[in-house]
């Protein structure tokens, strides 16, 4: 997966980055020393929203999972991009087994916009409590699934297609299946006037 950002559309609104980190054995706790280092500098960037971290699930996966919103593309392409970023990611490399692998996926409220509707977006600690509730199962379970097929099917055992199908299958899941409908089923609360301050 290529590491380079790819060229943004400025009048676009919002941008998650979805980054994975494949570690070497036993890197977990260097790991997680560097992610106190670089959240802090990643969450005061300028339009920075939310960050989200997946851990590895023991004894199955070393991979661990970064979602990053930014409110445009602009702003999130200026911290992946940052020297900062690129001095942390030369640092903690020599902990992966891949390399800084990440895509990055346009616009961050159509999910909450209601098809065709001139409803207001809901506010961000909501958008944030929906869309970790629904990534949160979404990536522990996507492994028990991919994994066991993969043996079924005899694909050699490479983590880093599992890693592809794993992300692939969830930002799908996402994107086609879960948010429509979770967002629907939600509605009421997520456009509800009570405790609309973000």
């Amino acid at each position: 997966m290529s590491t380079e950002v790819p060229a943004v559309t400025k009048t676009a609104e919002g941008a998650t980055v979805v980054i994975t980190h494949r570690l070497r054995e036993n890197k977990q706790t260097e790991y997680e020393r560097w992610l106190e280092e670089i959240a802090p500098l990643c969450k005061a960037s300028p339009g920075y929203l939310d960050w989200h971290i997946v851990r590895p699930i023991p004894g199955l996966t070393e991979t661990y999972t970064v979602i990053i919103r930014f409110d445009t593309e602009v702003h999130l392409r200026e911290w992946m991009e940052s020297p900062t970023r690129a001095r942390l990611i030369k640092q903690v490399r020599p902990l992966f087994v891949t390399d800084d692998d990440f895509f990055i996926s346009s616009g961050l409220d159509f999910w909450f916009t209601p098809m065709g509707a001139k409803a207001k977006i809901p506010v961000r600690w909501k958008q944030f409590l929906v869309t970790w509730s629904a990534i949160y199962p979404l990536a522990l379970g996507m492994p028990l699934v991919v994994y066991p097929v993969m043996h079924y099917l005899h694909v050699p055992d490479n983590r880093l297609f599992a890693t592809l199908a794993v992300t692939g299958l969830v930002v799908f899941l996402m994107v086609y299946v879960v948010m429509p409908r979770y967002t629907r089923l939600v509605q009421r609360w997520l456009f509800s006037a009570k405790g609309e301050e973000s």
